[in-house]
């Protein structure tokens, strides 16, 4: 689907880290029409008219937890940001810290746990994932790289698990949260060992079986991950309201 560049919808993401990018959706968000555009977290402030504007936000994960206010007082502005979409109603996908972010939003609980779960592990969906977009995932070993939680919110559908992090993703009509990284593209997590490389060795995980599993998995899963988000787009680009100028609020600021 190619659109005219005055037709072309807009695609706006919350970046927290340069390395933690759209990866493998950025393409398919190009082939749909899309205009991607950043939002640099802690260097550039948070605009509400662009989230308004956008056609899909997309808040993407980073190494800092939901509740670390005090220390990245930052995240003030990008939940305001996250609660305005959500009471739009309009195309909201977060990953990692971002499905903590809307969680949050939608008065669940957040918190850290005292583990992580990093690397590739597979995901078992639940009977409404197995009826969702993600319903290719079955137990395909996704990329996991978290150790904060969160709780299923009131009328979000559950839709994945695992043994130590039973909440994984859940949905409503216009909004996918997944705890884990399917948008990590595995020609480039090398990028993630290295930005990481701390906390890997903080928590004792081999770099090298990463690299490993990601050479070994990487491309099921982008063929996987590519059908789950065309996937939810078709099913969120029928059912969008269009913006509401009224419902503006005023810019927060980071």
């Amino acid at each position: 689907m190619t659109n005219s560049a005055s037709q072309a919808r807009t695609a706006l993401a919350f970046r927290h880290v340069h390395f933690e990018d759209l990866g493998i959706i950025e393409p398919l968000l190009h082939e749909r029409g899309y205009h991607v555009q950043y939002v640099d977290l802690g260097i550039e402030a948070i605009d509400i008219e662009r989230v308004d504007d956008a056609d899909l936000l997309i808040v993407l994960g980073g190494p800092i937890g939901a509740n670390d206010t005090d220390g990245y007082p930052l995240l003030h502005a990008s939940k305001e940001a996250v609660a305005h979409r959500l009471r739009s109603g309009r195309p909201l996908l977060g990953i990692c810290l971002g499905a903590q972010l809307i969680a949050e939003g939608m008065g669940a609980e957040v918190r850290p746990t005292g583990a992580v779960e990093i690397g590739y592990m597979p995901l078992d969906l639940t009977m409404e994932g197995l009826d969702s977009p993600l319903r290719g995932l079955d137990g395909l070993p996704v990329l996991h790289w978290h150790g904060d939680a969160f709780t299923i919110p009131t009328g979000a559908r559950h839709l994945a698990s695992t043994p130590e992090f039973p909440n994984q993703a859940f949905s409503t009509d216009t909004v996918l949260a997944l705890q884990f990284h399917l948008e990590a593209d595995h020609r480039t997590i090398g990028r993630w060992l290295i930005g990481h490389a701390h906390e890997l060795h903080h928590n004792g995980i081999d770099p090298r079986i990463i690299r490993e599993d990601a050479r070994t998995y990487g491309p099921k899963l982008e063929s996987a991950a590519r059908t789950a988000i065309t996937s939810w787009l078709n099913a969120v680009e029928r059912s969008a309201p269009a913006p509401d100028s009224a419902d503006r609020l005023a810019a927060p600021t980071a």
